[in-house]
């Protein structure tokens, strides 16, 4: 069941707003908005969520970003080996 939905009325350059409603497709521009708009929220969070981590913890290094980058640049690519190992082995 999703969430009722209520008009609302945004105002937005107009060169934004015809690039949205050229890329909204099928489902139209208030969907393609809708979308931006979550992502930009759990962004928003995530940013909370870092600030409230880094408040308690100290920042995070570099080292720490890059370490955790390559944990998941690895698991990607077991991820992507997967299905190879799946089909020789059958």
């Amino acid at each position: 069941m999703s969430e009722p939905t209520q008009k609302y009325s945004i105002s937005m350059p107009r060169d934004v707003a015809e690039a949205a409603r050229a890329r909204s497709g099928p489902s139209g521009l208030s969907a393609y908005v809708t979308a931006a708009v979550a992502r930009q929220i759990e962004r928003d969070n995530l940013n909370e969520l870092i600030a409230v981590a880094e408040a308690e913890h100290g920042p995070i290094t570099e080292e720490e970003i890059q370490a955790t980058r390559e944990i998941l640049r690895r698991a990607r690519a077991e991820q992507s080996a997967e299905p190879e190992q799946h089909r020789g082995a059958a």
